[in-house]
C-alpha cells in the first residue's frame, strides 16, 4: 500500500480527507495547531492548550462511525457558557487533561472513530504565529491572516518541538500532499518547523500541491497556480513542488460573479507555461463542486487523481 502525508489545516484539507479515505492508501495527516479564532481561541487562552479546532475537523472528515455520533461531535452550543463550542472541542480539551497532550488525545479519538491512517498534530505545544515587518509584529493567526501584505516574515512566538514521528512518516512516504486551504495560515506554519523542512529536503518522494480554487482576500491575493507554489518553494528551501493538482472545469459566470461581488474572490487560473518553466507537473480535471453555494473541491474526484498518480508512479 502506498503511503503518503498531507500537511494542512482547516476545512480544505477536512474536504480532501473525506475523498483520500475512501482509497487503498495509507494516510498519515499533519495538521497546524496555530489557529486562535472562535472557539478554538477560547479554549486555547481559558485552559492554556494548543488549539484544537482543525484537529476535530480532521477527525469527523475521517471517521468511519454512524452519522449520529458525527452529529453529536458536531453540534455547536448557541447559547450560555459554552456558546460557539462544538461538542468535539470540549472532548479533545477534556482527552488533553486526561491523556497528557494533544497527540495522545488525537490517537485515542482515532481510534474511538476508527480511523484508519495516522493523524497527528504538528506540535502538542501552546503555539502562535507571529508575522514580521519593519518595527511591528503582527501576533495570531487572525492578525497574520489579515496584514500579510504588510508581513516580510512568518515565524512562531517561540520555538517548537514537533513529534518525532512526523519525521518518521515523511522520510517512509512515497508522496508528499500540501493541501488546499489558506496558504499562509494553514500550509505555510508547517514549514516553519526546522525538523519537517530538513526531513523534506531528505526525502525522495515528490512534493504535491492540491491548488486552491479561489483567492482568499487579504492572505492569498495572487490569482495563479503558479504563484502559489512560487510562495510554498520560497519556505521550502531547496526542495520544490514537483507537481499539482488543478481544476479545469470551468465555473458558472454567475457563481464567479457573486464570488466577486460579495467576496471579493476570483478563481485560481492554472497558468500551465509558466508552471511548465518552473518544471512543475499539472495533473488537472474537473475537480470542483457547489456545495451550500460554495466552490469546493469534488474530494472523490480530487483523491482518485492522487491515487492514479500514485498508482502510475
Amino acid at each position: 500500500m502506498k503511503r503518503v502525508v498531507i500537511f494542512g489545516g482547516g476545512t480544505g484539507l477536512s474536504c480532501i480527507l473525506s475523498g483520500l479515505k475512501l482509497f487503498p492508501i495509507d494516510v498519515t495527516t499533519v495538521i497546524a495547531v496555530s489557529d486562535n479564532g472562535s472557539s478554538t481561541g477560547k479554549l486555547k487562552e481559558e485552559l492554556n492548550i494548543p488549539a484544537v479546532g482543525d484537529v476535530g475537523k480532521v477527525l469527523l472528515s475521517m471517521a468511519n462511525v454512524d452519522e449520529d455520533f458525527i452529529d453529536l461531535l458536531s453540534y455547536r452550543f448557541q447559547k450560555g457558557s459554552l456558546n460557539t463550542h462544538p461538542v468535539r472541542n470540549i472532548v479533545l480539551a477534556a482527552l488533553i487533561d486526561l491523556k497528557g497532550n494533544l497527540t495522545e488525545a488525537t490517537k485515542y479519538m482515532c481510534k474511538l472513530l476508527d480511523i484508519k491512517g495516522t493523524v497527528l498534530p504538528l506540535t502538542g505545544e501552546k503555539i502562535d504565529l507571529v508575522g514580521e515587518s519593519t518595527g511591528k509584529e503582527y501576533f495570531g493567526e487572525e492578525a497574520v491572516s489579515r496584514n500579510i501584505r504588510n508581513i516580510s516574515r512568518l515565524t512562531y512566538d517561540h520555538d517548537i518541538k514537533i513529534e518525532q514521528e512526523i519525521q518518521e512518516k515523511i522520510g517512509e512516504a512515497d508522496l508528499i500532499i500540501f493541501s488546499a486551504g489558506s496558504l499562509y495560515t494553514s500550509i505555510i506554519p508547517h514549514l516553519l518547523a526546522p525538523e519537517v523542512r530538513n526531513a523534506l529536503e531528505e526525502t525522495r518522494a515528490p512534493l504535491l500541491y492540491i491548488s486552491n480554487l479561489v483567492t482568499q482576500p487579504g492572505e492569498t491575493d495572487i490569482q495563479s497556480v503558479s504563484q502559489h507554489v512560487e510562495v510554498l518553494n520560497e519556505y521550502l528551501g531547496s526542495r520544490k513542488i514537483d507537481l499539482v493538482v488543478a481544476n479545469n472545469g470551468t465555473v458558472d459566470e454567475e457563481v464567479r460573479e457573486r464570488y466577486l461581488s460579495s467576496e471579493n474572490k476570483r478563481i485560481v487560473q492554472v497558468d500551465h507555461d509558466t508552471l511548465e518553466k518552473m518544471g512543475v507537473q499539472v495533473i488537472e480535471d474537473d475537480i470542483f463542486c457547489i456545495e451550500n453555494e460554495k466552490i469546493r473541491h469534488n474530494a472523490l474526484k480530487t483523491a482518485f487523481l492522487i491515487f492514479s498518480y500514485l498508482m502510475e508512479g
